[in-house]
Order: C-alpha cells, then sequence, then structure tokens
C-alpha cells in the first residue's frame, strides 16, 4: 500500500503536479520545488501571495549544501539533536524556484522523520515543497477530516495513506540561522 502512494505520488510530481499529503507535522500541499509553475500552482489552491516563500523537505540532511551556499556545522547538530519536527532557515537559497525562496534570499528546510515523505523524497531525487494544507488565513487542519473539500479538489492527487489517523500533530519548530552558526527561534 505504502509503494503504491509512493508510486502515484511521485508520477504527480514529475508531471509538475500539486499533492496533498501526510507529513511528520500537519497534512500538506506539496510539489517540485525547482519548478516554478508548480509552486505557482500551490499559491493558487491556496489563495496566497505570490512574495510568500515556502519550505522545503529534503530526506536527509547531506543534500542542505545543495540547495544553500553555505551550511554551518551547527546545523547538523541541531537536526541530529532535535526531538520534534524542526525547520531551519538558511541564507543563500539556490537551485530551487524563484517562487519558493523568500524575498531576502533564504530558504526553510525540513528532513521529516515520516516513512511516507522519506520514501518519496528518495525516490524523486529532489526536494519538494510543505505548506499547510489550508486556505490562506484559515486555521491549520490538524487531521485529514478538516481539510477544506476545496483543497483535497484542487490538488492533482490526493495521498491514501495515513487519512484515518487521529494523533494530534504540530507544525514544526522554525529556527533561523545566520552563516556564522548563530542561531533564533521563529516560531517554537
Amino acid at each position: 500500500m505504502l509503494r503504491t502512494e509512493i508510486e502515484k505520488a511521485l508520477a504527480v510530481l514529475k508531471n509538475g503536479g500539486v499533492i496533498l499529503y501526510p507529513t511528520d507535522t500537519v497534512w500538506g500541499l506539496g510539489c517540485d520545488a525547482t519548478n516554478d509553475l508548480a509552486v505557482a500552482k500551490i499559491n493558487t489552491i491556496k489563495g496566497r501571495a505570490e512574495d510568500k516563500s515556502f519550505i522545503i523537505l529534503l530526506d536527509t540532511d547531506s543534500k542542505i549544501q545543495s540547495y544553500v551556499t553555505e551550511v554551518s556545522d551547527v546545523a547538523y547538530d541541531l537536526i541530529a539533536y532535535a526531538e520534534n519536527p524542526l525547520t531551519l532557515v538558511f541564507p543563500g537559497a539556490r537551485n530551487l524556484a524563484k517562487n519558493v525562496i523568500n524575498a531576502d534570499g533564504s530558504i526553510g528546510i525540513r528532513i521529516p522523520k515520516h516513512d511516507f515523505c522519506q520514501q518519496l523524497i528518495q525516490r524523486f531525487r529532489k526536494p519538494i515543497t510543505s505548506t499547510s494544507a489550508n486556505i490562506s488565513g484559515a486555521p491549520t487542519p490538524l487531521f485529514f477530516d478538516e481539510i477544506n473539500e476545496a483543497i483535497k479538489d484542487a490538488a492533482d492527487y490526493v495521498v491514501d495513506w495515513e487519512q484515518e489517523l487521529k494523533i494530534s500533530k504540530k507544525p514544526s519548530t522554525i529556527m533561523k540561522l545566520a552563516p556564522g552558526g548563530q542561531f533564533s527561534f521563529i516560531r517554537r
């Protein structure tokens, strides 16, 4: 079942589509983070301003260097020791769709500890976007049942995995990293 869902989601991502999928935090809308048109489609689905950045998901921290110009050693320590989902905001984003990157040139990156996400990203071999599955400005749905039907209908594929789970999850902690390794919390 998991393998089948990964194959279906993978086909959609490779064709520039948008998936609605479970993560280690809340349900998300995702696409190829290197495809400007796919990212624009998510903005349209959410009714979200085009200048708002996304976070990207990678399957391993060894790939961070491909998408930012400098990674301090503290980043790897923070990832290794984080007990809860952690998004790190790095300066100097590169090799990504322009509409994924923040206006200041930064990008938020998370390495999810979640079977579906890990296997999908590993097979896709590129980062995928992750943004909560809600209309911009509306509350973040905590469970699949709470996702607005318009979001479900607009996604090119709705992953049939963990839809019945009622385990309360919350968005990730977000920390901003400076080039020298200093960090500050954006969201705890």
